[in-house]
Order: structure tokens, then C-alpha cells, then sequence
């Protein structure tokens, strides 16, 4: 669907994924393993584009429902791949990809027999406030080391990865239980709630398409 004009969410994928329309094409995170399909259709079919027409993967962090067709789209497209610096290992590899403490441990290592990464370098390593394909990076770590919100001042959209969530009611961070960091999750948000955009784009949920700014501003102030 087409949130505002240039800018869509593809639906029916586990992990929003987001693509945004210009002379190229911008793709932001990739959804869970096996939903390149429903990404390709969307772009074909949609769209009317090609899927050599995407120019640049950005990922807000390492999360397999975000980065789950990376590598598939990559290699169809030739697009550059980008993420934070901080979680560029665990998309390549270097680094083995944590898995929640507790219950939730277990449950993890089952669905990775069913889910397994695939492994890539990334073409580039983001910084805090570099600038790609006309979006800002804001280093928000916490959920994961290299989380990323992405600024959009074309469209005044803020792009927030799992930082954020927003379930057509109320704004919520992401679950303890999948966050590396919860205290340093909550400076990010805050450091957000700093900023001014209309409209908030999370990783999970549905799109906020007004006042975003002061609503994450009236969450940040709730939380303790």
C-alpha cells in the first residue's frame, strides 16, 4: 500500500518492510525469510518497476525478520546493502547473532532450523548522521547494537526500525525480551523524541501518519 505518495509498505510481511520511489528504488529491511516473493510481485506487479531498479537495501538492524531476503534481493538486483557499523558483523557473519535469555532461548534455536541466516558482507557501514540515498542515519542503539531510525526530510517521515512501535493506538518500544539493552533502548528513544517528523514508520505494527513527532514525545516523558 501507498502510505504517502512515493513511499509504500508492502503487506503480508512478517517485519515491515518499506520501499521508497525515485528515479531507483530504496528498500528498507527485507521481512523474514521466503517473502521475496510477495517483494518482487509488489515491485512488478504494483510498482511496474523492475527489480534491478532497486538501488540500495538499508537494514535497521540485524534481526532475521528484517534482514531475511537480503541476500535473495541483493543478487537479483545488484543492490548496495547497507547497516550500522555496530551490527555489520552479525549480518556477515563474523559475529554470532544472540539469542533472548530465558524461555525464549529454546524457541529461538528451533526456529533457526527453519530460518537460517545467510550470510553477507555488507557494502557499506553506516555512521551516525551519514547520509544515504537522501536519508539520514540515527544511530538508536539498544533493541540491537547498530538499531537504526533512518530520516526521511522529503516526506518529514521518520523510519524506526524496532526502536518504535505503534499498534493504531499507542506507542510502545520493542519487547524486553528481544532487546540487548533495555536502559540504552530508552536513551534512544528519547533522543528521538528530540526530533520533529510527521509521520512514523516502525519495523512492527501500522504506520502513524500524523503528529508523530509529539507522540513519541508524550511515550518518552511516560517512560521511567
Amino acid at each position: 500500500m501507498e502510505i504517502v505518495p512515493g513511499i509504500h509498505q508492502i503487506d503480508g510481511i512478517n517485519g515491515n518492510c518499506y520501499i521508497i520511489v525515485r528515479d531507483r528504488l530504496i528498500l528498507i529491511d527485507t521481512g523474514l525469510p521466503r517473502s521475496s516473493k510477495k517483494i518482487l510481485s509488489y515491485i512488478q506487479n504494483t510498482l511496474k518497476r523492475k527489480p534491478s531498479e532497486i538501488a540500495t537495501i538499508i537494514l535497521t538492524h540485524y534481526h532475521i525478520d528484517h534482514t531475511g531476503n537480503v541476500c535473495e534481493l541483493k543478487n537479483l538486483s545488484g543492490a548496495k546493502v547497507a547497516v550500522h557499523e555496530a551490527d555489520a558483523d552479525f549480518i556477515s557473519g563474523r559475529k554470532p547473532q544472540p539469542v533472548p535469555k530465558g524461555r525464549l532461548g529454546l524457541p529461538f534455536r528451533l526456529l533457526g532450523i527453519f530460518f537460517r541466516p545467510a550470510f553477507m558482507e555488507p557494502d557499506i557501514r553506516l555512521k551516525n548522521g551519514d547520509t544515504i540515498a537522501g536519508l539520514t542515519c540515527i544511530h538508536t542503539p539498544g533493541h540491537t547494537p547498530g538499531s537504526t531510525c533512518l530520516y526521511d526530510p522529503v516526506a518529514n517521515v521518520l523510519f524506526a526500525g524496532d526502536i518504535l512501535k505503534y499498534d493504531g493506538e499507542k506507542i510502545s518500544g520493542a519487547p524486553p525480551q528481544f532487546t540487548m539493552d533495555s536502559e540504552e533502548a530508552q536513551r534512544s528513544i528519547k533522543m528521538i523524541a528530540r526530533l520533529d517528523f510527521t509521520i512514523l514508520l516502525c519495523g512492527h505494527g501500522i504506520p502513524l501518519k500524523s503528529g508523530a513527532a509529539e507522540k513519541v514525545r508524550i511515550f518518552a516523558q511516560s517512560m521511567s
